[in-house]
């Protein structure tokens, strides 16, 4: 595959509550060539999680330094903590035409197309409603009223920028959704400029 076409990054970003993890590990269950982007962070794991799996836990000097030598693709803070997305592992696989899936909010994504320009596409997850969508988050039976308030306002920050994104879906059915998602990836694939390969057999 490596000689034929470069790979793809396949951003997937939504609001809290609209379904953009189940739709990845859908993606990442059914298409083999597919493999999650492991981000660094500086928090401690929590309980049932692996370094190298679910994050690369590391200092934050090691983040720190990691930034200025610009080997993080984008990188962010969040309560306190520092997360970011290794150059290296994504442009290695990029290389092999390989594609990677990444789980970042719209800071990410714009961090990550001026970064790769050639290689990022966008999906933005929606909900079929606003009103679904508090729905949803109220459905969770686990925070105050407060945190979801917090959320929903957090949400309507992250549509507004859905706009900047190449793809939208709004998720109403997973099965859907996930087939949608499935057709942004496949004609990601089939794009002539990660082609190269495969045209210079005809030319």
């Amino acid at each position: 595959m490596s000689d034929l076409r470069r790979g793809v990054c396949l951003v997937i970003a939504a609001p809290s509550g609209a379904g953009k993890s189940t739709i990845t590990r859908r993606l990442l269950e059914s298409e083999p060539a597919l493999s999650l982007s492991v981000s660094v962070t500086t928090r401690g794991p929590r309980a049932g999680e692996v370094d190298g799996v679910h994050y690369h836990f590391i200092g934050q000097d090691r983040y720190d330094a990691l930034v200025s030598a610009g080997e993080l693709l984008e990188w962010a803070g969040v309560f306190g903590k520092s997360y970011g997305t290794p150059r290296g592992p994504v442009e290695a696989a990029l290389a092999a035409g390989r594609d990677v899936v990444f789980d970042i909010d719209w800071q990410g994504y714009r961090q990550m197309r001026a970064a790769l320009p050639e290689d990022v596409v966008g999906l933005f997850v929606l909900p079929p409603t606003v009103a679904e969508l508090e729905r949803r988050l109220r459905g969770r039976g686990t925070d105050s009223e407060a945190v979801i308030a917090g959320r929903m306002a957090a949400a309507r920050g992250e549509m507004s920028h859905a706009a900047e994104f190449d793809f939208v879906l709004v998720n109403d059915d997973l099965e859907q959704a996930v087939d949608a998602a499935r057709s942004v990836l496949v004609a990601a694939r089939l794009a002539v400029r990660r082609q190269a390969g495969l045209l210079a057999r005809f030319t």
